[in-house]
């Protein structure tokens, strides 16, 4: 499932470490971490969408590794980009 328009630029502006940022590491985990959440709802009404459930796992590692990447950077920015989105770990 893909997330709106708006929503998109919401999250960049919340996200982007400076002017004109939309491809850093936390504002694509931010962008990850929303369309993870609205497929996981989608699974809740369509249990059988076996298609849709191999592009969550991708989702979720591809996530994984670029939170890696970060945390092997910066543990500070790693904390306080987790705490933000609100991910366990």
């Amino acid at each position: 499932m893909s997330i709106a328009a708006e929503r998109k630029q919401a999250l960049i502006q919340e996200h982007a470490r400076g002017e004109g940022d939309t491809g850093s590491p936390e504002v694509q985990v931010a962008i990850l971490s929303e369309r993870i959440t609205n497929l996981t709802e989608h699974f809740k009404t369509h249990k059988k969408d076996n298609h849709s459930r191999r592009g969550l796992l991708k989702m979720v590692s591809q996530r994984r590794r670029l939170l890696d990447y970060v945390k092997s950077r910066d543990e500070g920015r790693y904390r306080t980009l987790i705490e933000r989105l609100g991910l366990r770990r």
